[in-house]
C-alpha cells in the first residue's frame, strides 16, 4: 500500500530555513519540491482563515512590540490548558496585516531569524494562490494538507473551521478524492461531520500520548490499536502519527503501520527535523542541539517501516534522503 516515492509534506513550509507559515517558507519548500505544504488554520475576529501553528500569536509574530495591541493580551482556557497570550480570534485581519512574522526557534534556528519581520502572516486565500501559481510556473499539482487547529474551542467562538475550509476548497477548485489535498485535525468529531460532506480525504493525527481534545474517552493509545484503527477508518482515510508510535527507541518498527495498512488507512509520520534536538540520539552529530544530525537515516528507518509519508521541517533534505 505504501507510495512510491515516499509522500513528502513540508511541515509549516520550509519551516527549518524560514518563520513557519509565511508565503516565504511554503514557496521555499515548493521549489524544493516537496508534495505537500502544510497551513495550520485558525480564524480571525472576521472570520478569515489564515495560516498559524496555534492561535496564540506572540512566538510567531511581533505583536508583543506593538503597543496598541497591548491590551489584548488575555488568558484563555483552549483544550483543557490554560494559555496567556495574544489570540487570532481577537484580530480583525486588517490588524493582522500590521503584524509580521519572526522564528518561532531562534534559539536553533539563528540563520532564521535574518528572515524576522518580513513577511506577513497569510491568508488560505493567499496560499491557495500561490499554490496555483507554482503550479503554472512549473506544470505539476501541488498538495495542500491543512490542519485545523482547535475546532471545538473555535465553534465555541463561532466559527466552524471544517465548513470554512471546505467553502474555499470548493471556490478553489478542489472537491474529488483524488484532488492532492488531505484535510487533519487532532480532533475526531470535526473530522466525522466532514466526512459526509466531502470527498476529500482526512487524516486522524495522533499524539504519542493524551488524547484528542474532544474524546477523552478515545486516547491515542487505545486509537492505535487494530480495533482503534478500524473506527478511525470509518471516517478518515489516513492517520498522521506521532514518529514515536511508529519507531521503537531502537528504530524498529512498531505495529502501527501494519495494523493502519491492514484497516485500509495511509500512514504519514510527523515531525522529521534536522537538528539533534529533534532526533534519536543514536543519530546526534556533536552535542550541540541546534547541529545537524542524520535525519537521513531516520528516514530510512521510516521508510523500512513502511510509512507512506512524512512530514518534515527540512523537505530538500527529505526529498534527497528518500
Amino acid at each position: 500500500m505504501a507510495e512510491a516515492p515516499l509522500t513528502i509534506i513540508a511541515h509549516r513550509g520550509a519551516s527549518g530555513e524560514r518563520p513557519e507559515h509565511t508565503l516565504a517558507s511554503y514557496e521555499r519548500a515548493i521549489d524544493q519540491g516537496a508534495d505537500f505544504i502544510e497551513p495550520d488554520l485558525v480564524s480571525t475576529k472576521d472570520g478569515v482563515l489564515v495560516a498559524r501553528h496555534e492561535n496564540e500569536i506572540s512566538g510567531t509574530t511581533d505583536v508583543a512590540d506593538h503597543p496598541e495591541f497591548a491590551d489584548r493580551k488575555a488568558i484563555k482556557t483552549i483544550d483543557g490548558e490554560q494559555v496567556t497570550g495574544w489570540f487570532t480570534e481577537d484580530f480583525t485581519l486588517a490588524e493582522l496585516r500590521t503584524l509580521r512574522a519572526k522564528e518561532r526557534l531562534p534559539d536553533l534556528r539563528v540563520a532564521n531569524t535574518r528572515f524576522d519581520r518580513l513577511f506577513q502572516v497569510p491568508t488560505l486565500a493567499e496560499v491557495l494562490a500561490l499554490v496555483k501559481a507554482k503550479e503554472a510556473e512549473t506544470g505539476r499539482r501541488i498538495g495542500i494538507y491543512p490542519e485545523l487547529k482547535h475546532p471545538t474551542f473555535f465553534k465555541a467562538q463561532g466559527f466552524a473551521l471544517g465548513d470554512m475550509l471546505l467553502r474555499q476548497l470548493g471556490e478553489a477548485g478542489y472537491g474529488a478524492k483524488d484532488d492532492p489535498v488531505f484535510i487533519q485535525c487532532f480532533e475526531v468529531g470535526p473530522l466525522e461531520e466532514l466526512r459526509p460532506k466531502t470527498k476529500l480525504r482526512l487524516v486522524q493525527l495522533m499524539a504519542a500520548e493524551g488524547a484528542p481534545a474532544d474524546r477523552s474517552d478515545m486516547p491515542y493509545a487505545r486509537m492505535v490499536t487494530p480495533e482503534g484503527l478500524k473506527r478511525v477508518a470509518a471516517y478518515a482515510d489516513g492517520v498522521g502519527a506521532d514518529l514515536r508510535l511508529i519507531l521503537n527507541s531502537d528504530g524498529s518498527a512498531t505495529p502501527l503501520v501494519a495494523d493502519a495498512h491492514a484497516a485500509g488507512l495511509l500512514v504519514h509520520g510527523w515531525t522529521l527535523r534536522r537538528e539533534n534536538a529533534f532526533l534519536p540520539a543514536m543519530l546526534h552529530n556533536g552535542t550541540d542541539l541546534g547541529a545537524h544530525g542524520n535525519m537521513a537515516g531516520l528516514v530510512r528507518m521510516l521508510e523500512a517501516a513502511g510509512v507512506d509519508g512524512l512530514f518534515s521541517d527540512n523537505p530538500a533534505d527529505a526529498i534527497a534522503a528518500r
